[in-house]
């Protein structure tokens, strides 16, 4: 085969993915970019005027910016080790010996909240945590519990959110980490057995080494699905009460569909973005060395 044949052949298996990334990934990201320095709003077109680093400027110095980049912070931090908790704990169950049939049964069940999208979960969540007819209050009822407000109160709501999140994304979690204890050799294992009893032992010594390619990526896909988490929230409080579930991807859509301030959302998407990458790269440096 000459090398023109394969050259062809290369860019006909490769050339329909490079095609989709571009049209999918990199012109919406070059769009944003050039739209986040100028003064861009559908209410204002006849003004629009190239601005430079302003938009930039007033996101780093909004009040609203900073909110939301906490409360989207203090979600990552409570839910996301929460996951990797229970998480590990049913890769760990699942990767023992035995009971093929119930492992199999399980690891259908954990696909199940995976495939279940952010809206489908958030439009759930507002319907059985509904105050007079959702099933959570009716079960507290049936002993005897008062019926709590869990979307209307700022607290409560957030709570909500925090579990939902735990429910969808805790099966993803624990198929990862199954994945990366498939890596560890058995033999390796059923000597570290014979020497100790000691579950965390052999976690910590021969298990956990194994495990931090897939608790980098986790991390890095956690933190990245928590920082554009919009659909959830969205459909379940729509951002509210008052703020008290305004993420930042809650806050982006606020800005640019209901503001029509396409420059001001664009330069918000972008800042996420850099964070995000260095995040990403702060996880890899701190736990996966060896490819620094």
């Amino acid at each position: 085969m000459s090398t023109t044949v394969k050259r062809r052949t290369v860019f006909s298996f490769l050339g329909p993915s490079v095609a989709a990334l571009v049209i999918v990934g990199i012109i919406p990201l070059g769009y944003a970019l050039w739209r986040s320095f100028y003064d861009f709003n559908l209410t204002r077109l006849a003004r629009t005027k190239f601005v430079g680093f302003d938009n930039y400027l007033e996101v780093l110095t909004n009040d609203a910016f900073w909110g939301a980049m906490g409360r989207t912070a203090l979600l990552f931090f409570v839910s996301v080790p929460i996951q990797l908790v229970i998480g590990l704990t049913i890769a760990l169950v699942l990767h023992r010996p035995g009971m093929t049939l119930l492992k199999t049964f399980t690891r259908l069940a954990l696909v199940l909240p995976m495939a279940t999208t952010y809206a489908v979960v958030g439009l759930l969540a507002q319907v059985m945590m509904n105050q007079k007819y959702g099933v959570i209050n009716q079960i507290l009822g049936w002993i005897g519990i008062e019926p709590i407000n869990f979307i209307g109160d700022p607290t409560n709501a957030f709570i909500g959110v925090v579990f939902w999140d735990i429910w969808q994304w805790t099966p993803f979690v624990a198929l990862v980490l199954l994945a990366g204890l498939s890596t560890v050799p058995p033999e390796i294992e059923e000597a570290a057995t014979l020497e100790t009893k000691s579950h965390w032992t052999i976690l910590r010594y021969v298990q956990l080494p194994f495990l931090i390619p897939s608790l980098v990526a986790v991390l890095i896909l956690r933190t990245a699905d928590t920082l554009k988490l919009f659909d959830m929230p969205f459909t379940m409080t729509r951002g509210g009460p008052g703020n008290a579930t305004e993420f930042i991807a809650v806050l982006i859509e606020r800005i640019g569909n209901r503001q029509f301030d396409i420059g001001l959302a664009s330069a918000h998407s972008i800042i996420m973005l850099i964070v995000t990458i260095i995040l990403a790269r702060l996880y890899i440096h701190l736990f996966y060395k060896e490819i620094r």
